[in-house]
């Protein structure tokens, strides 16, 4: 169980000024520095997609400098022929779009009649109405339309064509910089692959010197997950691309190609860049035909493959997510695009990733982890304690069913349900829980434990009253509501010989509770377990019942949270209860104390046949002890 989070030692003001000023510096030189680093970022990624065909290569007997070669010709080859692939695509699409002139005037009529035509209707009546209030003429003239498109006819006349020589310039200004920065990125791949091994000594050397094995491992398990990871990314949206192209071309949707293509590139967009391709995608194919139909078999071949992709192809080939919550995503595409623009916006999933598996292996980077990673910031016991403080039964009844789902009451209770407890125990002995959150994590807990099992169903139709009960311990309010179901012996007194078990806490609050579990989880399991106290036996002995079976009792548990404490009680009510019932088996379940060594002080003293330390463990002897079919009667 974890650590008090209070127990921490606070930051000063000092430290938390030298993170902001840090950060703020980072910041800084992300910015200022984009035309530096967004090259540099680009080969690195680019040598984890390139590493594992490196490999591949060196397996074949090539040498490392060949491989390399190989490996960037391959990709300076794929990457060309999709750009000659877009371009080529995109010219023929401007050329043929004066065919599809009067369809797509046809169809533009159609919405904006639909659409703005009706405002444009109703905002002329309110014009109407104004103008005679005001006494002002309700539209333009007709002389002053004329002038201003007389001007407007001026300024475009005036600005007239462009000379060849400088469309051509515009044209190479504007291919320049892609160029150049692809270029760049060639050249610092070719060294990162070519010095792989040794930029890796020297990152260990920096980040963890001190301690080799660490350093190796982490630097090992990141770059193994990332290269993995853009792997198959790059071959899913590759895979991505052919598919809606084919698709398309099926279709017979013009220009299949240059869709196909951006959907590969726009895909590394997350959320919204293969949706921004399939919208235009549609309105391209409802220009090119009088009809909707095309249209809309372009949305829905979008919308089949990608659903495909991301819940069957996808889960099987890197899991269900990229390990970075969905919030932190979007956060994520925002700020490296305000960063880096639109360079920022295909590189923000991968940035944020390697973010996260940095904090994974540097503690000092561990807020990353929190604030970015899919895994829950909070145990289950935490998260089961927290809401339990904020009364919300219904999220944790929710939440364990889905546990149970998996795994058995037994485990819940010995996993979740028993560390939250011992959580609210600290507060309470620090003194920070005040009544009326106690009162709020007692009646939560009550309703949760009500809930769960298959005697829930039964208590829930229970309408509790309003009494003394609401201030007594959680695990006397848990039996009242089995009582008063039950009758004051929870159950039969005429029973088959043998077939009861017996649940008797040591008398603190949390001793009741913990009994009270161990009673459900056995009645559960369809074992007749009854939970007593020390006072029930000498007020059964006080007043006998005639219709009781005689050794109607095949095994006792006796329970204790809190050993530490009550082991020289556990030692007298052993006795008790060995001189009561003497051939019955007697167990002493020992649950876990908080915050305790692993090693608690042994039952040396106590009359026990055997000592179990959870309600799994005493699930499986009880059910090994009782009659099958006195337990399928219960």
């Amino acid at each position: 169980m974890s650590t008090d989070a209070s127990t921490a030692p606070a930051a000063s003001p000092s430290q938390r000024a030298v993170v902001i000023i840090a950060a703020t510096c980072i910041l800084a030189l992300l910015y200022v520095g984009r035309e530096v680093l967004v090259p540099i970022v680009l080969a690195l990624f680019l040598s984890l997609l390139m590493a594992p065909w490196v490999r591949i290569y060196r397996r074949l007997g090539l040498g490392h400098g060949s491989s390399v070669f190989i490996a960037v010709l391959a990709l300076v080859v794929i990457g060309s022929g999709l750009t000659a692939v877009i371009g080529s695509q995109m010219v023929s699409m401007a050329r043929s779009l004066p065919q599809y002139e009067a369809t797509i005037h046809a169809k533009v009529q159609t919405l904006r009649t639909a659409t703005l035509g009706q405002l444009q209707a109703m905002q002329g009546e309110f014009g109407k109405v104004i103008a005679s209030s005001e006494g002002m003429p309700a539209s333009v003239s007709a002389s002053d339309k004329a002038q201003r498109s007389e001007e407007s006819a001026a300024q475009a006349s005036a600005r007239g064509a462009s000379a060849p020589m400088a469309v051509l310039a515009r044209v190479l200004s504007t291919a320049w910089v892609p160029v150049e920065t692809a270029g760049i990125v060639l050249v610092v791949l070719v060294f990162v692959l070519l010095e792989h091994e040794s930029l890796r000594d020297r990152f260990i050397r920096l980040a963890g010197g001190n301690d080799l094995r660490a350093t190796t491992a982490a630097i090992n398990d990141a770059g193994e997950r990332l290269s993995r990871f853009f792997l198959s990314t790059f071959s899913v949206n590759f895979g991505v691309g052919i598919a809606i192209g084919v698709g398309l071309w099926l279709l017979g949707v013009p220009n299949a190609p240059l869709w196909g293509a951006l959907t590969a590139v726009l895909r590394f967009v997350p959320y919204i860049g293969v949706w921004l391709v399939a919208g235009l995608a549609a309105l391209f194919a409802a220009a090119v035909v009088p009809g909707w139909t095309l249209l809309i078999l372009t949305l829905a071949l979008y919308i089949v493959i990608e659903v495909i992709v991301s819940q069957l192809v996808e889960p099987f080939l890197y899991g269900h997510t990229t390990g970075l919550s969905p919030l932190a995503v979007v956060v994520a595409a925002i700020f490296w695009s305000w960063l880096w623009g639109p360079v920022g916006l295909v590189m923000s999933t991968p940035l944020t990733l390697c973010l996260v598996v940095a904090g994974r292996h540097v503690q000092a980077l561990g807020l990353l982890n929190v604030l970015l990673g899919d895994a829950p910031a909070l145990t289950m016991p935490q998260r089961l304690y927290q809401r339990a403080l904020s009364g919300d039964a219904g999220e944790i009844i929710t939440e364990a069913r889905s546990f149970l789902k998996r795994r058995s009451f037994a485990a819940y209770c010995d996993n979740v349900l028993l560390p939250a407890l011992q959580l609210a125990g600290i507060d309470l002995r620090r003194g920070v829980i005040g009544a009326e959150q106690q009162g709020t994590v007692r009646d939560t807990i009550v309703t949760v434990i009500s809930t769960l099992g298959n005697e829930g169903q039964r208590h829930m139709r229970w309408r509790r009253r309003t009494s003394v009960l609401d201030n007594v311990s959680i695990g006397r309010r848990l039996r009242q509501q089995r009582e008063d179901v039950s009758g004051r012996w929870q159950g039969p007194l005429t029973v088959t010989p043998g077939s009861i078990v017996l649940c008797v806490g040591l008398g603190t609050v949390v001793d009741d509770l913990a009994t009270e579990l161990l009673t459900r989880i056995l009645r559960d399991l369809h074992v007749d377990a009854r939970h007593v106290s020390v006072d029930d036996f000498a007020a059964f002995e006080a007043e006998p019942h005639p219709e009781a079976t005689p050794h109607a009792v095949a095994m006792l548990y006796l329970v204790s949270t809190q050993l530490s404490a009550e082991q020289q009680g556990m030692v007298e009510v052993a006795a008790q209860m060995r001189e009561h019932m003497p051939g019955v088996h007697i167990a002493a379940l020992l649950l876990p104390e908080p915050l305790a060594p692993t090693e608690g002080p042994a039952m040396t003293d106590a009359d026990v046949d055997e000592v179990l330390n959870s309600f799994e463990s005493a699930a499986v002897q009880a059910i090994s002890r009782v009659p099958e079919g006195a337990a399928a009667a219960a």
